[in-house]
Formats: C-alpha cells, sequence, structure tokens
C-alpha cells in the first residue's frame, strides 16, 4: 500500500504552549512522532502540516517533510482538523500529483506510539481490507460506572444500563479512541470527510503507550516514561 503519514502540528496551544517543539527526554516532543514514523517501511513518506516556522524547522531537521504552510485560518482553536487533513491532501495532489492509497494521521501529542503500532495498523488495514483503523485502548473509567450531577444537584447514572454487578472484573470491555493513529483511505476522507466510515476496525493499544500531552501533567508524565525507557538526556 502507498501510506503517507500526515503529522498536524500547529504554533498554539493553550493548555502547554509551544508543546509540540518542547524538549522531553532529548528530543523535541513532534521528533518522537516523526522517529517513529521514519522508521516504519510501510509508509512512503512522512509530512507535516504546521503553521509555524518553528515547528517546521523542526520537522525538517528531524527528517520530516514540511513541503507547505498552514494558513492561520486552519490553526485557530476551532478549526476542524478534518479540515487541515483535506487540505494537505488537496495541495499535495495539486502540487505534486500526489494520490496515496491510504493517509495516516500521526498526532504528536501521542509520543509513546511506535515504529512497531504503525507497522501492525497498517498491516491490519492491509488483512482486513478496511477503509478505515483507528487505535483505541482499554478504558480506565467504564461507561456503566460513569455518573452526571442532576439540575436538582443529586448524582445520577450517565447512561442506563440494564447491567446488574457493576464489578469491574464481569463489566463488558470498554474501549476509547487514543488519538495515537487515524488511517483511512484517501478517497474515504474526501467523500466522507471521517476516519470513521462503516468499515472501521480497530488497532488495540496497551493503556501504557495511549497517554496523551495535553497539559504539563501530561508532559511529566510522559517524560518520566521516555527517560525510564531511553534514559534521561544527561545520561
Amino acid at each position: 500500500m502507498d501510506v503517507l503519514a500526515l503529522i498536524t502540528a500547529r504554533g498554539g496551544s493553550k493548555g502547554l504552549p509551544r508543546k509540540n517543539v518542547l524538549p522531553l527526554a532529548g528530543k523535541p516532543v513532534i521528533a518522537w512522532t516523526i522517529s517513529a514514523a521514519l522508521q516504519s517501511p510501510s509508509l512512503s513518506r512522512v509530512v507535516v502540516s504546521t503553521d509555524d516556522e518553528e515547528i517546521a524547522q523542526v520537522s525538517r531537521d528531524w527528517g520530516a517533510e514540511v513541503p507547505f504552510m498552514r494558513s492561520s485560518e486552519l490553526a485557530q482553536d476551532d478549526s476542524p482538523h478534518m479540515s487541515v487533513i483535506i487540505h494537505a491532501i488537496r495541495w499535495l495532489e495539486a502540487h505534486q500529483e500526489a494520490k496515496p492509497e491510504y493517509v495516516m494521521l500521526l498526532q504528536p501529542t501521542s509520543p509513546l506510539r511506535t515504529t512497531e503500532d504503525i507497522e501492525a495498523a497498517t498491516q491490519f488495514a492491509l488483512e482486513k481490507r478496511a477503509d478505515s483503523v483507528v487505535s483505541v485502548c482499554l478504558t480506565h473509567h467504564h461507561p456503566y460506572l460513569t455518573k452526571k450531577i442532576a439540575e436538582d444537584g443529586t448524582i445520577v447514572d450517565f447512561t442506563s444500563s440494564s447491567q446488574e454487578d457493576l464489578r469491574r472484573q464481569v463489566l463488558p470491555p470498554a474501549y476509547i479512541l487514543n488519538g495515537a493513529i487515524f488511517l483511512a483511505r484517501r478517497e474515504v476522507l474526501l467523500n466522507e470527510q471521517t476516519f470513521h466510515p462503516a468499515r472501521t476496525f480497530p488497532y488495540v493499544m496497551p493503556p501504557k503507550r495511549s497517554l496523551q500531552i495535553d497539559d504539563p501533567w501530561d508532559f511529566h508524565l510522559v517524560s518520566l516514561i521516555l527517560e525510564n525507557q531511553h534514559g534521561s538526556p544527561t545520561d
């Protein structure tokens, strides 16, 4: 398969300013994703879409392509992510006549995702002839156990369930998207503008590789994990 890896990284971030280029266990955050992608033989190209010159230069320094700069309109807090992806697909087609069979979205905020995960998800798509494969992990907070606060201030079930035994050991497995891998056919993305068409299959990842960096606490945890795996920058 011809699979394009697309890494999306905008300059603005309120939860953790400049998070895509912050030093993380000896590398900029985005470099962990670039390195994992470049080591995957299943990927034909690794392209970064960004509006930020520093992110663009760091990405090039670590081996990714940055053939275009994203407009500011596509880099706002409320900019639809799918619009960013469609823009990249259309630009590559118009300027480089590139029409990959699949596009794999790799978000730099999931630096614990490995080359092996990328390979496995790609092979899974091939085996299943899938329109899409998305990475998931078991959720720690089971939906049957979640609650909400009603208008009168009382606590009530968030969702109704016929399950009477709510011990975690006997609850049906529940999964959540972990944000690490989104893989879909290019034509599906263009025509349906979703990574979740009818024939979407889950690639299950362990929770230990499913952490996402959204705030300083996430960054601290991921930093500890990576330093434990690869050594601290001063080692």
